[in-house]
């Protein structure tokens, strides 16, 4: 879920540890891992699938009763439990707004209606505080709803806080046209996933023991601290924005 061109090559080799180990453990891992579109709803939905990685919000709202959870990688962030994340609300660095409420614009741009971090987050933040978001621009990555936000086509947008990590290393010219504004709640972070009938205890192993056995260079390119045991049921109990009613302030 995580792929900048400074990550390929230390996934690479996280693949290669886990597939080594899952061989020798008698579990058929192909040799390559599969990119682009196929590698999201064709592959977690396949009856055959050996390891992915996917989003909460899919997990709870389609995925659960087809998929197993493997683990929960631990990317180490700022202020959340392990194996836990939230999302940056971010805008223009030039816009004064100092909090959400204060927000002068409603262009809210997004990824994906099916996405924890730039859609289901933000909005249950939002309605915490008695506000609502005007989804304006559907943007079909994080990347491109910073970019929208940084060059005026919106107003605010949510990024998945290690994507923001990622972008601030790969990209601070767009980065340094941008703030971050608020911090949603911390939520489970995006989990490994197996098919239904999965030998969970030997993915899991698997999968600990190959972050384990990454260079310190590659474990911190990936953000990359351990493997954590988050139940299905933690997942499931996350909120997912509900109807807009009238007693909510616009923002």
């Amino acid at each position: 879920m995580y792929s900048f061109p400074d990550t390929r090559a230390a996934t690479e080799r996280f693949w290669a540890a886990i597939r080594l180990r899952l061989r020798a453990s008698g579990i058929a891992a192909p040799e390559g891992l599969t990119h682009g579109k196929a590698a999201y709803w064709a592959a977690w939905e396949a009856p055959d699938l050996v390891l992915s990685q996917t989003c909460g919000f899919p997990l709870r709202a389609r995925l659960h009763l087809s998929v197993s959870l493997v683990g929960t990688p631990d990317y180490g962030v700022e202020g959340c439990p392990p194996g836990y994340y939230r999302s940056v609300v971010i805008v223009s660095a030039q816009d004064p707004a100092p909090d959400l409420a204060a927000l002068r614009g409603d262009r809210f741009a997004y990824n994906d209606t099916l996405s924890q971090s730039g859609w289901a987050a933000p909005h249950v933040f939002a309605r915490s505080l008695g506000l609502l978001l005007r989804p304006a621009v559907c943007t079909g990555g994080h990347q491109i709803s910073a970019q929208a936000v940084a060059e005026g086509a919106a107003d605010l947008a949510a990024i998945d806080c290690v994507t923001w990590s990622l972008l601030q290393r790969n990209e601070p010219a767009l980065t340094s046209r941008l703030r971050v504004l608020a911090l949603t709640d911390p939520t489970p972070g995006l989990p490994y996933i197996s098919a239904r009938d999965a030998d969970l205890p030997t993915l899991f192993a698997a999968v600990s023991e190959a972050i384990a056995s990454l260079s310190s260079n590659d474990r911190d390119t990936l953000f990359l601290r351990g493997l954590v045991d988050i139940p299905m049921a933690s997942y499931l109990a996350v909120e997912s924005p509900v109807p807009d009613n009238q007693s909510a302030r616009t923002t």
